[in-house]
């Protein structure tokens, strides 16, 4: 005990010791500039007056960012919010709409001559027409429930029939649910565009076609596209 009051006493005294010194020099300084005001208060205002425009400033940059900052994040949730609402209503399509309705993106794009093939025997091909810069593109639709998986075996059919039979040069397969790994796979192998749903929502509210086919099968796999899927769906 005697030990900690003597460490507490010494501390006490170095505190004081620094106090004192500190309103030592505030008081010097003070007797100085009121000694010399005459000669020094064009320099103290001017300081005076850089520190308010520099704390405007400051107020008006830092005010900026977080309106800017919370602006941007209320149009992220607002675009979640509106993915979730916009593929609602394409889960309450018939899958006959549903192409219809992919075939109305995909002219919304720029494509032409688009074409609804989606009946029996149709080989895989719900959906064909030609890209803005000339390529013949073909989509498969599949219009399932969002807590099921596009199996591998729907993913082999249409590997089989995009390339050979219908002669695609982009095939794209859109579904309103994930894909299972193995037929993630199979799109990555064979340059075939998944539109799982996470890329669907992006689809149906305004990202273009174009802006997807560089993301093959691989879209869905990542971290960041398995953080926004839990975000926007809750699953």
């Amino acid at each position: 005990m005697a030990r900690k009051r003597k460490r507490r006493s010494a501390a006490r005294r170095r505190y004081e010791f620094r106090r004192n010194t500190v309103l030592a020099g505030c008081a010097v300084l003070v007797l100085l500039v009121a000694n010399s005001w005459a000669d020094a208060w064009p320099y103290v205002a001017g300081v005076a007056g850089f520190g308010v425009v520099g704390g405007v400033l400051w107020w008006l940059w830092r005010t900026d960012r977080l309106l800017r900052g919370g602006d941007r994040r209320w149009r992220e949730q607002d675009a979640i919010r509106v993915r979730h609402r916009s593929l609602a209503e394409v889960d309450a399509m018939h899958w006959r709409d549903f192409e219809r309705y992919v075939a109305e993106l995909c002219r919304r794009d720029g494509c032409t001559d688009v074409v609804v093939t989606g009946k029996s025997g149709d080989l895989g091909a719900d959906v064909t027409g030609t890209l803005p810069d000339g390529r013949r593109l073909v989509v498969q639709c599949k219009h399932y429930a969002p807590h099921r998986y596009v199996p591998s075996g729907d993913m082999q059919k249409f590997v089989g029939t995009a390339w050979l039979h219908h002669q695609a040069d982009v095939a794209v397969f859109v579904a309103t649910c994930p894909f299972g790994k193995a037929a993630l796979a199979l799109a990555v192998r064979h340059r075939i565009l998944a539109v799982h749903r996470d890329l669907l929502g992006q689809w149906n509210t305004g990202t273009p076609l174009p802006a997807l086919l560089a993301l093959n099968g691989t879209g869905q796999g990542d971290r960041a596209h398995r953080r926004r899927w839990k975000d926007t769906y809750g699953a």
